[in-house]
């Protein structure tokens, strides 16, 4: 039953760290240990709760709840407004850690890491890595604080890694090689596998496969022909079996900055100032990834379901959505590039029933280069007052130099946690 397995020694391990942002505020403030903690982007009842610690999970508050429906299951819940800081400081001290083991480690999120031994020095690498695991668990504890805990997960490949590290939180430490598979497959469901949500547990259902074991032993051409109609179905068949096929860095396709505007009062001045704040925001992105961009997209959500009429813009389905696009030509990376683009395209926008708004860059480029621009020299001059300001803002803090157009923005439009793809970190 074990035909196709990779039987190879497992040298993949995944870190997950537990409850990260609230663990975080739980080692920073001694106080709130061993007390329910939420943390949202904003301290108010409407907003929802983006993670919690384990003493709150256990009275019943989940992630996306509610601050107000939270407190209803959690009446002690303590909710604290979320610090970036905190969080990237904790990223950065958990890769020194596996940066001591292997030159080949990613960090998967903010608060995931993956370190592969194949490439490490032969002392470390022929180490028992059940052993190495647990000196990184009192490594994190030494050099981060003691109220950090992490999971971790050793598997031939990363995906059964990440499989492994989510097997006994908090805390726990697992191994899935070719030997117990089986076993640990049989005690999951479908959407325990990551990547499995219920619209790919459904096409594995319409083929009759309704556990993990039965998704094991499926032949790989109904897979890829049947159920994933694509090389996902391969993919699959392969992941599962402990082979590596999820070691991919893709490149950059967009980046963009959203907004929930934290009044339904805001002038139309006021609304354009906070997109001009997600405007500098999306072109240090931009740049800090040493690309120039050809697009720009800028959206708004209004209150209510009805359908407004609009020459301009375009609306969805159910009239609460508004965007529109421009292509350029010619690239572009400064700010006033991007926000010459944006501004323009805002002018129809449905100023008054405003819910939320963004922007985001695409057709991105390698390089930075010559500025160059429908709008000529000008912009191209500002390349190096571009990069100046990128690195007085890199050295003493975003934001010590901006736009005097989002004087007093950075008070609402505060950086969010950031959830996801790590390049900016």
């Amino acid at each position: 039953m074990n035909e196709g397995y990779n039987t190879a020694r497992p040298l993949v391990m995944y870190i997950d760290l537990n409850s990260c942002f609230a663990t975080v505020e739980q080692q920073a403030r001694p106080m709130l240990r061993d007390r329910p903690v939420a943390i949202a982007n904003r301290r108010t009842e409407h907003t929802s709760i983006v993670t919690a610690s384990y003493e709150a999970k256990a009275a019943g508050v989940k992630l996306g709840m509610k601050v107000r429906d939270a407190k209803v299951f959690c009446p002690d819940l303590v909710v604290l407004e979320s610090d970036p800081p905190k969080y990237r400081y904790v990223y950065h001290k958990l890769m020194d850690i596996m940066r001591d083991y292997s030159p080949s480690f990613t960090m998967k999120s903010i608060d995931e890491g993956v370190i592969d031994f194949a490439l490490s020095p032969a002392a470390i690498r022929n180490r028992d890595l059940v052993e190495v695991g647990h000196e990184i668990k009192r490594r994190l504890r030494e050099e981060v604080g003691c109220a950090m805990r992490c999971n971790i997960g050793i598997a031939p490949n990363r995906f059964l890694a990440k499989t492994a590290a989510g097997l006994h939180k908090p805390d726990g430490l697992d191994v899935i090689t070719h030997q117990n598979l089986r076993e640990v497959l049989s005690g999951l469901s479908l959407q325990d596998l990551t990547g499995i949500a219920s619209r790919n547990e459904h096409r594995l259902n319409q083929v009759g496969i309704f556990t993990p074991l039965q998704f094991l032993d499926a032949d790989p051409l109904v897979l890829q022909k049947v159920v994933f109609k694509s090389v996902c179905g391969l993919q699959w068949h392969q992941r599962l079996r402990g082979w590596e096929v999820d070691d991919i860095e893709y490149d950059l396709k967009t980046c963009g900055r959203q907004y929930v505007l934290e009044s339904r009062d805001l002038s139309e001045r006021q609304v354009l100032q906070r997109l001009h704040h997600l405007v500098e925001a999306v072109g240090v992105k931009l740049r800090s990834q040493n690309k120039c961009a050809r697009g720009v997209g800028v959206y708004a959500r209004i209150y209510g379901g009805h359908t407004l009429a609009t020459t301009n813009g375009r609306w969805g389905r159910k009239g609460n959505y508004w965007h529109q696009k421009y292509l350029a030509p010619l690239p572009f990376y400064s700010n006033a590039a991007i926000w010459a683009i944006a501004s323009k395209l805002f002018v129809s926008a449905p100023m008054g029933s405003i819910r939320e708004i963004g922007i985001h860059v695409y057709h991105l480029h390698n390089g930075s280069g010559d500025q160059l621009s429908l709008f000529g020299d000008q912009l191209a001059r500002e390349q190096q007052v571009t990069w100046a300001i990128d690195e007085i803002n890199a050295r003493y803090g975003e934001r010590t130099i901006h736009s005097a157009d989002t004087l007093g923005t950075g008070v609402f439009v505060k950086t969010k946690i950031p959830f996801g793809s790590t390049r900016y970190m």
